[in-house]
This record gives C-alpha cells, structure tokens and sequence, in this order.
C-alpha cells in the first residue's frame, strides 16, 4: 500500500504508539496515509478506538512476526 509518511513506534508500549501518530498525523494533509509499525499488542485495540475517536480512517492493521503495521489515513 502507498503511504506519504513512515512511523516507528517499535519498542514503544501504550500510549506512546497514538501519541506519535496523533502528533504525526497532524503534520499531514488531509488525504494523506501514514504507515505506523508497533510492536505493542495493545495497539491493535487502540488503534481501532484511535481512529473511531478522531475519525481518521484505519486503512488496514496486520501482523507478522509480532510486528503490527498500520495504515491510516488523515481525515
């Protein structure tokens, strides 16, 4: 999938992985996609809340290797 800008939140546990997103989504245009990469299982669910709270869109939200890759895209 394409995406405008890249976050590693890898090593990071709750809430730091929306907290960057949130600071970098604001940076973004509206339209834009961001790829974030966690490896905290408890993003899967705040992610999900994340972008039902603000209403940016949850794109899509894998995992591989205990790596969990998200795709949202500015409102």
């Amino acid at each position: 999938m394409n995406f405008d800008k890249e976050l590693d939140a890898r090593g990071l546990n709750c809430p730091l992985p929306i907290l960057r997103a949130k600071k970098t989504l604001a940076e973004m245009q509206s339209g834009e996609v961001l790829r974030v990469t966690s490896t905290d299982p408890g993003s899967v669910k705040d992610f999900a809340a994340f972008a039902k709270q603000t209403g940016n869109e949850l794109l899509s939200s894998t995992e591989s290797n205990k790596e969990f890759e998200y795709f949202m895209k500015r409102k």
